[in-house]
């Protein structure tokens, strides 16, 4: 039989005729009319000679028409490779070099500077915000693909890219089994059905908003509001219509900034619920006493999707992450990779079947990460309780999550030194109000040279790197402190700028 995810987002007991999305005041996709676009487009890939197994990469805004792109892709048997739209060329030359799609599609703005990264034979489409473009055109020309290409569990379905504390980029490889698993597991956590009305704020290219959001409410028959970014004031109005929020921190401090979020406003609103990054205890408690709701956080990782969640019904502990989802064995090991007492502080690992196949192309960083058991080493720390809730205590490498997204402080150094006047440079993630971490660079100056100016050295790195992941501040100084066999002391300077946006200067 086979796991085609597409089957499982589009069962024949779901009708046709109940709303998938709706996009501003009146654009209204059924679930006939989104699983027809993406028969369409379906089609389109295969005549350009997509096959299965072949990567699709897109880099496009958020519409209709890219979740069809990528239902498209699982419907053909296709792997889909989601990018951040904010990504510059040459953050995308990496990933392009590295997948080699047999497809590409982006924005008809930004697909010129892209070609000379494309592999040769690449088919190329463009997809604009309003869900027009080539590819759309093509789309009207196809009878669609009637029947899902038959793929197992173990078969891929995505790819995600995320770098390393090299700075490399890793494809997470991703299958049908991993992300069935996650929508079943989460539906039945979290009460997800048909009566549900899903606001869905969050982007598109990223695993919360694509394979957690779309396809939980897909899978369950719930509509979904599908605003093109958050924004307060959107959000607001839909709140009243809506049972169903998916956030990051950022977005839940920014609710709390509008006066207008009360408890009447969401008094019909059935669940909050928090990832991508740690939830603040300020925001959990300022949120509870406002609307009346506690949020409910859970934790998943790129290469995983979901691993545990808070309960539904009972104590959702802030600072805690909940318990481990159904079928997935979670257990924290020492440093000598046995498991640890519980009350213990070690490195989340887990199996089950929503452990990814490993990173694409890169079998030694396979190797690292997954045992010979199957146990997929996080980096996280945490500790597991009696009971056998778990608390994430911090993270082994040094990756920053700002806002929701993934900030890796290797790749921001790297650009960094390559500009003058800069010796070194150390970048760490400290407290934020509104992004949970805020990134800051400190930047040795050359000696002898002048000191560079905070402000070119950001302008110099914009050419080079997406907005979210340049500094909030840079500070300049003569010299990094430094242990006894000269490596940077990240901790020292953490504690040091700890409160640099305390007193509400928010970058």
């Amino acid at each position: 039989m086979s796991m085609n995810l597409y089957d499982f987002l589009f069962p024949p007991s779901l009708p046709g005729t109940a709303t998938a999305l709706t996009i501003g005041a009146g654009d209204v996709w059924t679930r006939a009319r989104l699983a027809d676009l993406a028969g369409r487009i379906a089609a389109v890939l295969r005549a350009a000679g997509v096959s299965p197994g072949d990567r699709v990469a897109a880099q496009v805004e958020k519409s209709g028409a890219a979740v069809a792109l990528y239902l498209a892709c699982l419907k053909a048997g296709a792997v889909y490779l989601p990018l951040n739209t904010a990504y510059t060329p040459h953050e995308m030359a990496a990933f392009l070099g590295d997948a080699e799609p047999a497809a590409f599609v982006g924005q008809p703005e930004a697909i010129a500077a892209l070609a000379p990264h494309l592999p040769e034979g690449c088919a190329r489409f463009t997809l604009d915000a309003a869900g027009g473009g080539s590819l759309s055109e093509a789309a009207d020309a196809q009878f669609p693909l009637v029947e899902s290409v038959p793929r197992g569990r173990e078969d891929l379905a995505a790819i995600l890219y995320t770098s390393g504390t090299t700075g490399r980029a890793k494809g997470a490889m991703i299958t049908h089994g991993n992300l069935i698993h996650a929508a079943e597991a989460l539906n039945a956590l979290w009460g997800i059905t048909g009566d549900d009305v899903l606001l869905h704020a969050l982007p598109v290219f990223h695993a919360h908003g694509l394979f957690i959001a779309i396809n939980c409410a897909l899978a369950a028959g719930a509509p979904m509001w599908f605003l093109p970014k958050f924004a307060v004031d959107p959000v607001i109005e839909l709140l009243p219509r809506s049972t169903l929020f998916m956030g990051v921190p950022t977005l839940y401090t920014r609710l709390l900034g509008d006066p207008r979020l009360t408890r009447d406003l969401c008094r019909r609103m059935r669940l909050f619920t928090s990832g991508s990054a740690p939830l603040s205890g300020a925001t959990f408690d300022a949120f509870r006493d406002r609307t009346g709701h506690a949020i409910l956080e859970r934790y998943g990782t790129t290469e995983t999707a979901i691993i545990s969640s808070n309960p539904l019904i009972g104590d959702r502990i802030q600072g805690t992450v909940g318990f481990a989802v159904p079928g997935v064995d979670v257990r924290i090991f020492g440093e000598d990779a046995q498991e640890l007492p519980r009350g213990d502080v070690g490195e989340v690992v887990l199996r089950g079947p929503n452990v990814f196949a490993g990173y694409w192309r890169m079998p030694e960083q396979s190797q690292e990460a997954l045992t010979p058991d199957g146990f997929f080493r996080t980096g996280d720390l945490a500790r597991m309780d009696e009971d056998g809730r778990i608390t994430i205590v911090g993270r082994a490498k040094d990756l920053i999550i700002s806002g929701g997204y993934n900030v890796y402080p290797r790749e921001v150094e790297a650009a960094l030194a390559r500009l003058d006047g800069v010796e070194d440079c150390a970048v760490i993630g400290v407290p934020h109000p509104d992004f949970g971490e805020g990134v800051i660079a400190i930047v040795e100056r050359t000696p002898g040279g002048g000191a560079p100016e905070p402000a070119a050295l950001l302008s110099g790195l914009s050419a080079e790197l997406a907005r979210y992941k340049l500094p909030k501040h840079v500070i300049v100084q003569d010299a990094l402190p430094r242990n006894a066999m000269g490596k940077v002391q990240k901790a020292e300077l953490r504690r040091i700028h700890a409160g640099i946006f305390r007193d509400g200067e928010t970058g």
